[in-house]
């Protein structure tokens, strides 16, 4: 055991799962080009939304008859006007094996008060696919963020479904090349994998989706800020450009920027290749260690974006203030910022890996974590 500090650091030591890491060419210069000072409903500012809705159909992929609208409230926003708009017309099945999804059900059973069938898996696992009644409406997490448990490639959706599927991808898009064709609903924020500011959400609506809009009213009253459809048609200047409420001009040439940037590295491609690239460092530490392990048990549900790992040694005492003491030392180090897991889950660690992080940098710090280990193992060893 060596408590010899590297010798190298990370150029970047922001590994945080959100808000994540700006674009390695990022500058605030960047964002001159900003429409301040500037109604977002002037033909300057709807260029701006417009351009910014047609390059993520460019980079993702979006068929060109699904509609993608700039939304408030993050991917918060762009789940919970889904849920009230479209839910209610048939039954519903809620899946959770994470606390943002496990949100989504408090949601659909104790404020929208539908009777949904829940399935559930503990952190770490996933919920069968194969119990799934796809004739329902399914709401899930393609990646579940507080996890690092993402839907396997083996799982299929029937395109013969009957209910509207309600996906959650906001650490997923830009990382994983998503289903399009079995996606009804599919949301996610601009503060994950391209690192953009926070406080707005993107929702992208598939041909079924629209047609649930326009034929069904929920039971309930929807506020303003959640209203998609007017006189029973779908309100299509939110798909334009027109959005509901007043965007940040300032975040939207910043999300321009990664967008642009984005493009630079091989579109979504390139952005894949970059985030398991970085996983894939992770996990070659994590085979040469007997102290540490992820998170999520099957290889195949592992995430590429946010890497969760927990330890094993069985000399630690107390799971959850090792891991916070870990993580605080590499702080105070500057060599990784905001990596501890998430509050309501198992103690360890998370670190991002979305294509905004280099390599280098994941490499750079993994030592660092060797180091933090065992100077706390020997801190602890003192105490006793």
């Amino acid at each position: 055991m060596t408590t010899t500090q590297p010798a190298t650091r990370p150029a970047n030591p922001r590994f945080s799962s959100g808000p994540c890491a700006k674009p390695p060419t990022f500058s605030v210069d960047a964002l001159a080009g900003a429409v301040l000072g500037r109604s977002h409903r002037a033909a300057v500012g709807k260029a701006k939304l417009k351009a910014a809705i047609e390059t993520t159909r460019e980079i993702l992929g979006v068929p060109e008859d699904y509609r993608i609208g700039i939304v408030p409230a993050s991917d918060t926003g762009a789940v919970e006007m889904a849920m009230w708009s479209l839910l209610g017309e048939r039954p519903v099945e809620m899946l959770a094996w994470e606390s943002f999804g496990a949100g989504w059900v408090t949601d659909v059973v104790k404020q929208l008060k539908l009777d949904a069938t829940v399935r559930t898996a503990d952190y770490g696992e996933i919920v069968d696919f194969a119990e799934v009644d796809f004739d329902k409406d399914v709401v899930f997490t393609w990646n579940g963020t507080t996890s690092g448990v993402r839907v396997p490639k083996t799982v299929s959706i029937p395109a013969n479904r009957a209910g509207l599927t309600i996906c959650d991808a906001t650490s997923a898009a830009f990382a994983i090349d998503l289903p399009w064709d079995v996606l009804d609903v599919t949301t996610f924020s601009w503060q994950k994998v391209l690192g953009g500011e926070a406080a707005h959400g993107m929702l992208i609506l598939s041909p079924r989706a629209v047609a649930r809009l326009e034929s069904y009213t929920p039971a309930w009253p929807l506020p303003k800020i959640f209203r998609l459809t007017k006189g029973g048609k779908l309100i299509e200047g939110i798909f334009v450009g027109e959005t509901i409420n007043t965007p940040s001009m300032l975040a939207v040439e910043d999300y321009l920027n990664a967008l642009d940037w984005a493009k630079s590295v091989g579109g979504l491609k390139g952005l894949i290749a970059r985030a398991d690239a970085n996983a894939g460092a992770i996990a070659r530490f994590v085979e040469t260690r007997d102290w540490i392990d992820f998170l999520a048990k099957n290889p195949d549900t592992r995430s590429n974006t946010s890497v969760c790992l927990k330890f094993t040694d069985g000399l630690i005492q107390d799971g959850a203030a090792f891991a916070k003491a870990v993580a605080k030392r590499l702080e105070v180090e500057g060599v990784a910022f905001d990596i501890g897991a998430y509050r309501d889950a198992p103690p360890g660690l998370r670190i991002w890996c979305g294509g905004t992080v280099e390599t280098a940098d994941i490499e750079a710090m993994l030592p660092w974590l060797d180091w933090a280990f065992n100077a706390e193992i020997a801190a602890q060893s003192q105490a006793a």
